[in-house]
């Protein structure tokens, strides 16, 4: 049996919204009324702790309410046939509630609490509330595990390691503007087939030949499969 190629997907933004999450860069997006340093970077921490654990917790309600949609689906579908890894920017769990196997979170993940005073500590959330006085087994207050703006990315070594091994690279329902995560696009081998899903050309310039898919996630999925079809 010949080994199955590598596809590996950077998901974004784009693919959750379809899911009914809204995105801090939409204009009715959740994130409106906040500035983003307010709740997303360790100075907004720092100053009102109990906004910032009041904004993740509403987000996390939110995701209970949330289901895979068609695109998470047909990404874990596409494991039958490929040896698919998913890099994703999005914090929610829809890609595995969906069946894909081999996520990782860049910018951290939702249902998981870290320690304020050792970030190597993360906890699994059984409930979509930290509350003031919920403490590490160190006896510190526990935060959202989120990368916030300003932090470094502790995965993105292994992600850019993952790219590098890719025979199929398809970027989905992001616009390749949040940076370091933008940029693994470059580390993607030259020979590799790149396909970007999104609904409007991201406007940037790669230094690689690219197929555009001008859909959204749920359709433009379905386009992607009916071409890695008639490939294989």
């Amino acid at each position: 049996m010949s080994k199955k190629k590598h596809l590996v997907v950077l998901s974004g933004a784009g693919i959750s919204a379809e899911s009914g999450i809204k995105t801090f860069r939409d204009s009715g997006g959740l994130w409106e009324g906040h500035d983003v340093m307010e709740v997303a970077s360790p100075d907004g921490w720092r100053r009102n702790r109990m906004l910032v654990q009041d904004f993740y917790n509403q987000r996390r309600k939110q995701l209970l309410e949330c289901e895979p949609n068609l695109a998470h689906f047909t990404l874990a579908k596409l494991e039958q046939e490929y040896d698919v890894s998913i890099i994703t920017q999005n914090v929610d769990d829809l890609h595995e509630r969906a069946g894909s196997t081999k996520v990782v979170h860049l910018h951290g993940e939702l249902k998981k609490a870290q320690s304020t005073l050792d970030p190597t500590l993360v906890y699994d959330l059984d409930h979509w509330e930290i509350k003031e006085g919920d403490k590490c087994e160190r006896g510190s207050q526990l935060r959202p595990f989120i990368v916030w703006f300003g932090e470094q990315v502790p995965l993105m070594e292994e992600a850019m390691r993952i790219a590098s091994s890719a025979d199929i690279f398809v970027v989905i329902g992001t616009s390749l503007q949040v940076y370091p995560a933008a940029g693994l696009v470059d580390f993607v081998p030259s020979h590799s087939k790149v396909f970007l899903i999104d609904t409007t050309n991201p406007g940037v310039r790669l230094d690689k030949k690219v197929v555009y898919i001008l859909e959204n996630a749920t359709s433009g999925i379905i386009t992607l499969e009916n071409m890695l079809k008639s490939e294989i």
